[in-house]
């Protein structure tokens, strides 16, 4: 079983930046990784995701060209760079792997509901 441990939330002005960390047991176990959102009273929603084995990268449109995922496999850590935030980015953060034998969308990497296994999640609150 995968286990995951996010960190680096906190409080920022707009305009500010964050980089959030993930810490994943097996991670090449997973076959992508990626970064969820929810913001008190709405869904849960893709941010980001990226391949564990070609590092090909998703991101959704409120984000691109703002935030970076990366990875550095050998230390089996997943980062989100947040650059440019805005007050609508605030939202719990989580990081989720996605660990099967096949890989099969329901719609893209960055549906949810297809990430097996959940870090804690970690807050971020930007400031106007």
């Amino acid at each position: 079983q995968v286990q995951l441990v996010e960190s680096g939330g906190g409080s920022v002005q707009a305009g500010g930046s964050l980089r959030l960390s993930c810490v994943a047991s097996l991670y090449t176990y997973s076959n992508y990784m990626g970064w969820f959102r929810q913001a008190p009273g709405k869904e849960r929603e893709g941010v980001a995701a990226i391949s564990t084995g070609t590092g090909g990268t998703y991101y959704s449109d409120s984000v691109k060209g703002r935030f970076t995922i990366s990875q550095d496999n050998a230390e089996n850590t997943l980062y989100l760079q947040m650059d440019s935030l805005k007050p609508a980015d605030t939202a719990m953060y989580y990081c989720a792997s996605y660990a099967r034998s096949y890989v099969r969308w329901t719609l893209s990497p960055l549906t949810y509901s297809d990430y097996k296994y959940w870090g804690q999640g970690t807050q971020v609150t930007v400031s106007s």
